[in-house]
């Protein structure tokens, strides 16, 4: 069974990063090897989604995403990091440092 994704965000053990991104969208594809990047890097210590808005209008529109890509963390299912726009991997990777507090 898949789960919701509210029920990710508030059941996740780790933080979970969650691109909402759209395939039409050229900015998301900039930044698509860095967001997988990050999965592979925090691999165990961050949970990294991938929501297209245009397949999850629902979930997009709770979290007034109104341009993509956006970019969040989550922890216990509180957005504890929103941006939106493309941003270099560096950036990212110190977000995510932030929020696993290291």
């Amino acid at each position: 069974m898949k789960k919701s994704f509210e029920d990710l965000i508030t059941t996740s053990p780790v933080p979970v990063f969650v691109d909402f991104w759209a395939d039409w969208c050229g900015p998301c594809k900039v930044i698509a090897p860095s967001v997988k990047k990050l999965a592979e890097e925090f691999s165990g210590k961050l949970a990294v989604v991938k929501v297209d808005i245009d397949e999850q209008p629902g979930v997009a529109g709770h979290y007034k995403i109104q341009g993509v890509p956006t970019l969040m963390i989550f922890r216990d299912g509180e957005i504890i990091w929103r941006t939106a726009g493309a941003m270099p991997y560096s950036q990212l990777k110190t977000e995510v440092l932030k929020a696993l507090g290291s």
